[in-house]
């Protein structure tokens, strides 16, 4: 049994929990959208039609929160991808949604485009720590009605990995849904092996519920789809300016949306999935770099224990505008503290600036640091064998482990062997060029986008999703000019 590190107590927990109840029943959400108000009345919530606040009976709330799967699973289009929460975890999965790119060549910031996903995610396809794809870029040449197309159809055609993705509204879920049909075979193939998993965050803190994401969450559950909410307080701005009521108001949230899926279906697996912050109160920043941040999660993974089901969300995140020191350390120390506190998944990977601009370096370095997570989390094999008395007996004071067979069975797996990180000596890392991580980072980037293979959608069924969906991006691997 793994020992996790704490924040809180037991009988800390057990008062947030307490105290999120609280929250829904005298002061409930503000839920904007219709179905929701229907599933709630149904099953025994209270509903106001003039103000439309609904208050949720602790009765309801435990009955559903009983009901919430331990586990949840992503799929990739190859099944050797599947990752499952919590046993596989730390499962890492990219950041997402960043409106800039670093360009690779200019090394300038510039709005992403389809073609800059289509690098991302052959990149994501082939570094080793990175489980999930979660579409790190949204794509300014989208053309009109294809929003979440532009960004879909590019990232099937170079990951085979489970894909991440969101919609705007229903008619947008509508149209990606067609296209996933269409290139499993069937409606029902993709039921069999539904390689998307969408991700919203219904909840609008404080305290209320959207329209549209809201709706969507409440589809892809009733279609027994992959589906998972996130819930994002903001300490100063959209939540107390305390950690301890920030944690109480964002559990209530997740109670929430999570008893509203399994109203909609029970037994629907979620994951409790946060972005908790504390605001910058100088400026009003969004701190998402914030040691604060990597605490919050500390105490998110412990409420996720205490109800049984799988955790985690966007950890190691940086305010830094370059793949710097401060890039460095803000991602490393809230990662590092999340894995230590038991969170299942790590939306961690290339994102810069408070999620605002992703950078092909920062992924690699990401990565590396992925690898590292995931070498904490397998721990110390503790037994007899292990403690190796009778080597440390033979080889006696003053002698040497090097050429023992005890050492040469594990050399290349009890430690961590990083392709980033540089351990040389001074003068043979000057013989090499004096190269600092960020440009070694970017020697891995230009590595892995020359060697391509194939398109991952064989040419006859993009022909035929391409008749079906007029306009679509190209979706091609190229190497930018000067790359």
């Amino acid at each position: 049994m793994i020992n996790y590190a704490t924040l809180l107590t037991q009988e800390q927990v057990e008062r947030t929990h307490a105290a999120s109840l609280e929250i829904l029943e005298n002061v409930g959400l503000l839920v904007r959208n219709e179905k929701a108000h229907l599933l709630f009345k149904q099953h025994g919530c209270r509903v106001d039609p003039e103000t439309q606040i609904v208050t949720f009976p602790p009765a309801v709330i435990e009955k559903y929160r009983a009901m919430l799967p331990p586990t949840f699973t992503f799929h990739g289009r190859d099944p050797k991808y599947d990752r499952t929460l919590p046993q596989d975890g730390p499962v890492i999965v990219t950041g997402s949604s960043a409106p800039n790119v670093i360009d690779p060549v200019t090394g300038r910031e510039r709005r992403s485009r389809s073609d800059d996903i289509a690098r991302i995610a052959h990149l994501i396809q082939e570094l080793p720590a990175y489980d999930v794809f979660s579409i790190s870029t949204l794509a300014d040449d989208a053309p009109t009605g294809q929003f979440t197309l532009a960004r879909l159809f590019p990232a099937l055609m170079h990951c085979l990995k489970p894909i991440r993705s969101t919609t705007t509204d229903m008619n947008d879920a509508a149209e990606v849904m067609r296209l996933l049909y269409s290139l499993a075979g069937s409606e029902a193939a993709y039921h069999q092996r539904p390689f998307v998993t969408h991700h919203y965050c219904p909840v609008v803190s404080p305290l209320t519920m959207d329209q549209h994401s809201t709706e969507a969450v409440i589809f892809f559950s009733e279609a027994g789809l992959p589906v998972y909410p996130s819930i994002v307080p903001n300490a100063g701005l959209t939540s107390p300016m305390s950690m301890a009521g920030t944690l109480a108001q964002g559990n209530a949230e997740f109670l929430a949306i999570s008893v509203l899926m399994q109203m909609v279906r029970e037994g629907t697996p979620t994951i409790y999935a946060t972005l908790p912050t504390v605001a910058d109160m100088r400026t009003g920043a969004y701190a998402s770099g914030g040691i604060e941040c990597g605490m919050l999660h500390m105490a998110f993974a412990q409420m996720a224990r205490f109800y049984n089901v799988p955790c985690g969300g966007y950890i190691g995140l940086s305010n830094s505008k370059l793949n710097d020191a401060q890039s460095g350390y803000e991602t490393g120390m809230s990662t590092v503290a999340g894995v230590l506190a038991g969170a299942d998944m790590l939306n961690m990977g290339g994102l810069l600036d408070a999620l605002k601009v992703f950078d092909f370096a920062k992924a690699v370095i990401d990565d590396e640091i992925a690898q590292m997570l995931k070498r904490v989390k397998r721990g110390i094999t503790f037994n007899e064998e292990e403690l190796a008395l009778p080597v440390i007996a033979q080889i006696k004071p003053g002698g040497s482990f090097m050429m023992s067979p005890h050492t040469a069975r594990r050399m290349k797996s009890e430690a961590l062997l990083p392709r980033l990180a540089d351990r040389e000596a001074r003068e043979t890392w000057e013989k090499k060029g004096s190269l600092d991580t960020h440009a070694r980072a970017m020697l891995r980037v230009r590595e892995i986008l020359a060697h391509t293979g194939p398109d991952l959608i064989p040419a006859e069924v993009e022909m035929r999703l391409r008749a079906q969906f007029k306009d679509l991006v190209p979706g091609k691997l190229e190497i930018p000019q000067g790359g």
